[in-house]
């Protein structure tokens, strides 16, 4: 398609084109001002006055976006398709006061999760990933990332992984593939014991699957800060990114520990301590923040405004899961965010576009809106304040995924014209 988008009230910009991350106390100078905005087959041919300059003789549609904001395809660069089924008895559990450390050693959690796993068909989990990738580009996700963890035994996560292949094969979206190699502990194996399994399998899963990195849950039910500093070797060894999952639920001084390994990411950090804050605003390391599943599980609230304004690569990303964050609206995301960590709409949408694009090594192609970059665009039906402001209203009205149409809200129809 040659789309022609034309007058919309804003268009979400950087700074300067050509950057691979945003520091968040640069956040304000994301320019939003009216335009227009030229789509060419998968790139972005023409922004602003250059589309009348451009003017392509092959337009396909005209779209009216009159009142609207045109902003980057979202990043969801933390989520756990493929999984299987949904675990509502504990979130009546957590609200009755029992603790996320009281479920998951009553085999409930993560444990919960790998027996429905083990139990579902290839079929059953493909439909049920297939279904909530479909309602995450509703939501506006053009980029998702996966992750295995859930099968606690080599065979169950090289299965997980196969389907998440699969699944990126299938989903409208660009996918990204993680092995979260150390979720929790198999029985019959110690940590240290599941680690060297996961050793002797990494070759298997780097050459049948399209990983890009790899995942360590550290907590006092899961890994130690130890086994965060082999998986790190371990993804150096394979050439892949370390993310981890950190300081959730208590402070276990993780952060320094991921940053020596090289992380690509710290994710959680609702209890992280404070100074290492400032050294996460000194490295090439995201903090990808998870507003949903603090909410849900009325964990501590990760201190966001403080780490926005050390100037860190912010992040924030769904979570979604069965378990701790159903959750895989993004908007919806940006609300908490703008609400509970007192961050302003710039600085939550460029924690959900061109930093969480920079988790998953995306922000060469997306997560922008600049000239020759993947047309991963969204029309939202308001401006850009309205996301926020409107909690629990999916503002998207047409979603182009690599210069594709997507998605079309029906009562937006209108405003595409052939």
């Amino acid at each position: 398609m040659t789309v022609v988008i034309e007058g919309a009230a804003q268009i979400l910009r950087p700074p300067t084109d050509g950057l691979p991350y945003l520091r968040h106390d640069r956040a304000g100078e994301l320019g939003a001002e009216p335009g227009s905005i030229a789509l060419d087959g998968e790139r972005i041919a023409a922004i602003g006055t250059d589309v009348a300059a451009w003017g392509s003789d092959d337009v396909t549609a005209h779209l009216d976006a009159s009142g609207c904001a045109v902003v980057p395809g979202l990043v969801d660069c933390h989520t756990h398709l493929p999984f299987a089924g949904w675990r509502a008895e504990e979130y009546a559990m957590k609200v009755a006061g029992r603790t996320y450390a009281d479920i998951a050693r009553a085999g409930g959690g993560i444990r919960s999760s790998a027996r429905a796993l083990a139990e579902a068909t290839d079929v059953a989990l493909l439909d049920q990933a297939g279904h909530l990738a479909a309602e995450m580009l509703v939501h506006g996700t053009t980029t998702f990332e996966t992750k295995s963890g859930y099968g606690l035994s080599i065979d169950a996560e090289l299965r997980a992984l196969r389907l998440a292949g699969e699944l990126a094969c299938t989903a409208d979206q660009d996918v990204a593939i993680t092995a979260l190699v150390a979720h929790a502990v198999p029985d019959g194996f110690d940590a240290d014991g599941w680690l060297h399994a996961i050793a002797g399998a990494l070759p298997q899963m780097t050459e049948e699957r399209r990983i890009s990195a790899l995942d360590v849950y550290v907590e006092s039910v899961a890994f130690t800060n130890d086994h965060l500093q082999r998986v790190g070797a371990l993804a150096a060894e394979h050439g892949l990114d370390l993310r981890a999952h950190v300081e959730q639920f208590a402070q276990h001084r993780s952060v320094p520990m991921a940053l020596e390994a090289g992380a690509r990411s710290v994710d959680h950090l609702a209890c992280v301590h404070p100074d290492d804050v400032m050294a996460l605003a000194d490295a090439e390391c995201a903090a990808v923040l998870l507003p949903g599943a603090e909410f849900l599980g009325d964990e501590a609230v990760a201190p966001a405004r403080a780490l926005v304004d050390a100037g860190a690569i912010g992040v924030l990303a769904t979570d979604a899961n069965p378990g701790t964050s159903p959750v895989v609206s993004l908007p919806l995301i940006i609300g908490l965010a703008v609400r509970r960590y007192g961050w302003t709409v710039r600085e939550a949408l460029l924690a959900t576009t061109l930093n969480a694009a920079w988790v998953v090594r995306r922000s060469r192609e997306t997560g922008s809106l600049e000239v020759g970059k993947r047309a991963d665009v969204l029309v939202l039906d308001g401006p850009i304040e309205s996301v926020p402001y409107r909690l629990g209203h999916n503002p998207v009205a047409f979603a182009f995924v690599a210069g594709r149409l997507a998605w079309q809200r029906p009562d937006c129809a209108w405003r595409l014209s052939a």
